[in-house]
């Protein structure tokens, strides 16, 4: 097992995370507040953006292939090396689906 150093840019927040364990639980359990749905990579609640590193995420079934070398479904990703996330950042096809579900309310 290695742990890695995981920071939220702008939050001035820093965790070691196992490479066994989620960063979604790892926050949880350092009373760090996370936004979450679903917990099965679905709802993209988690989404945080990839400024620096890699994780494996293998059942972050919301993002396309692309999206994944980007983006991090944290209830999902497992960090495979020290990491710098941007939390509440949405990967483009949820981005563009909210700008349609807006224009689409306007229209009404």
């Amino acid at each position: 097992m290695t742990e890695y150093s995981v920071e939220f840019i702008g939050t001035g927040e820093t965790l070691a995370i196992s490479d066994k364990q989620t960063i979604l639980k790892a926050c949880i359990e350092a009373g760090i507040a996370q936004e979450y749905s679903c917990r099965v990579g679905m709802c993209l609640a988690c989404s945080a953006e990839i400024v620096e590193g890699d994780v494996t995420q293998p059942a972050a079934r919301a993002l396309t292939d692309e999206e994944r070398e980007n983006y991090a479904l944290t209830c999902m990703a497992r960090p495979q090396s020290d990491l710098k996330l941007k939390r509440g950042v949405y990967p483009p096809s949820i981005e563009a689906d909210a700008a349609d579900a807006s224009q689409a309310a306007a229209d009404d």
